[in-house]
């Protein structure tokens, strides 16, 4: 039977251009905790980042409710897009904390939960783009997958050091609580996988 109707495949390039404004969100962190510098700029940035994730999410949702026919299910068109989304929001509420809180001297485990959001990230935009090529795309969820068990661990024993040495214990939540956020924005590139192995599943 012949298509009448072609298939939309600009989503493809949507997804592309959201991972890569993600990759530039971990990365534009990674650089805050490596260099605790000038943090109010780069968080400004990272902000900047988090707003143009905000308005490549508003595109895909509004050309999904254009389109006819989608190259998958628009379900998942919906919360790959949302999920993608959330990794730079929990990113953005992470620094949110650290202006909220006037952290001066973040602990170690916020570097290194960064540094595994960047290889999220860069897991994800892999992933992505094999979307159309039918690639292997399983491969970078599991890598996604072991990272997030790996930020687990870090976020585990960043909480049980602060506990450990921190005195203050204004100081002790407040960098508690910002470990946490990072690593929920790591659990957060675990369901951009778990939305990703879904469309491999139903397109098999």
């Amino acid at each position: 039977m012949v298509r009448l109707i072609p298939r939309d495949d600009s989503f493809f390039d949507m997804f592309a251009a959201m991972s890569a404004n993600v990759i530039a969100g971990a990365r534009a962190l990674v650089d805050l905790f490596a260099d605790y510098s000038d943090v109010e700029r780069k968080i400004e940035r990272i902000r900047h980042i988090e707003r143009e994730g905000d308005e490549l999410t508003h595109t895909v949702l509004t050309k999904l409710n254009q389109t006819f026919i989608t190259p998958f299910d628009r379900e998942d068109i919906h919360q790959l897009a949302s999920k993608l989304d959330d990794v730079l929001d929990f990113i953005n509420a992470a620094c949110s904390r650290i202006n909220m809180y006037r952290i001066t001297n973040p602990p170690a485990a916020a570097g290194a939960l960064a540094r595994i959001i960047l290889l999220q990230s860069q897991e994800m935009q892999k992933a992505v783009s094999l979307m159309h090529k039918n690639g292997n795309i399983l491969v970078h969820c599991v890598e996604i997958n072991r990272l997030e068990n790996e930020a687990d661990q870090v976020a585990e024993q960043g909480i049980a050091k602060l506990f450990e040495c921190e005195k203050d214990p204004i100081n002790l939540i407040k960098n508690k609580e910002l470990i946490e956020f990072l690593e929920r924005a790591t659990d957060k590139a675990e369901d951009v996988a778990n939305v990703l192995e879904t469309v491999v599943l139903k397109n098999t």
